[in-house]
């Protein structure tokens, strides 16, 4: 195995997608990485990934395993990069054998927000009239606002995030639901409405948070990669992350999460909907961070319990027969 850290001429080679916010991620990672190992010369490469070519068609619709992330783990795979940066809301729960999750970065704030178009902006969300046009490519948002307000209308929408608020402006749509982090990181920040409450809306898991999977015989660019972890961060995504892989979910599931910590308390809330919001199970589970994965596991086991798995079983019974 090559050695990373007594070895000041190597390349290190990071994989991104192509994407705006992809590549500002990433190389955010790279400035990151590049200050604390100068001796060290980090270089980005890019790929387009099976997510990035389809954009006329709903994500659910398309079969979500490594739908933004198969790509660049080939490349990881074939020696033709190092590590890959993802957003961890896009990287499967189960990855390929060989690959490890290396390091989760601080968190951005993982909320959902309202854009609205301007002839609403004295609007909330609750306060957006009958019929009002949603935009969401998101199973997650959509069932949990239908639940909320299934007084609106939903309308999917793909595309960059220039394209999507194109769209909006143009008058296509009333309203957006888009996450917090992509539009702060992305200097769009101030088109934020409002900041959905986690009442009305529970994020992502893994949302707001960038995720580094390399090979995981590397050991030593993995210990290289936990100088930018944040502990917090990892422990409430890794809770996160086993609450979905135990319901086996996928990112396009309408699984919803919240995680808190408290000193050395772990609090995660978990949500399962059904895609028209009529069914709903939710709850929450409490103990220390050292158990983060344990916590999951078991909301995950007392979610299904109460009827999370008939609600699953619908849905992607419903997704194979292209529904």
């Amino acid at each position: 195995m090559t050695s990373v850290v007594s070895s000041p001429s190597r390349t290190i080679r990071i994989g991104s997608r192509k994407s705006q916010l992809a590549l500002i991620q990433t190389y955010w990672v790279q400035e990151q990485l590049q200050k604390s190992f100068p001796d060290i010369s980090f270089e980005v490469h890019t790929m387009s990934t099976h997510g990035d070519k389809i954009l006329d068609v709903a994500l659910a619709k398309i079969g979500d395993k490594g739908l933004f992330t198969k790509e660049l783990e080939l490349g990881m795979i074939n020696q033709e990069i190092d590590f890959a940066v993802h957003s961890l809301k896009d990287l499967p729960t189960r990855l390929p054998e060989g690959l490890a999750l290396a390091a989760i970065t601080e968190r951005e704030n993982p909320a959902d927000a309202l854009v609205v178009h301007e002839k609403h902006k004295d609007k909330q969300i609750d306060t957006l009239p009958a019929g009002a046009v949603i935009g969401t490519s998101s199973l997650r948002r959509l069932a949990q606002l239908r639940h909320h307000f299934p007084h609106f209308t939903f309308k999917d929408v793909r595309g960059n995030l220039n394209t999507r608020m194109a769209k909006l402006d143009a008058g296509e749509y009333d309203a957006l639901i888009l996450a917090v982090a992509g539009l702060q990181r992305l200097g769009m920040g101030d088109r934020i409405h409002q900041v959905l409450p986690k009442e009305i809306s529970l994020h992502a898991v893994g949302q707001g948070a960038l995720g580094i999977e390399c090979r995981a015989e590397d050991t030593e660019l993995i210990s290289l990669l936990k100088a930018i972890e944040h502990p917090e961060t990892r422990d409430r995504c890794l809770a996160e992350r086993a609450f979905l892989r135990e319901l086996e979910g996928g990112c396009q599931v309408p699984i919803g999460v919240n995680t808190e910590i408290n000193g050395k308390n772990l609090t995660l809330t978990g949500i399962v909907a059904s895609v028209d919001g009529q069914k709903l199970v939710k709850d929450t589970i409490a103990g220390s961070t050292k158990d983060a994965e344990k916590l999951g596991i078991e909301l995950a086991q007392r979610l299904r319990e109460q009827g999370a798995q008939e609600i699953l079983d619908q849905i992607f019974a419903e997704i194979q027969r292209g529904s």
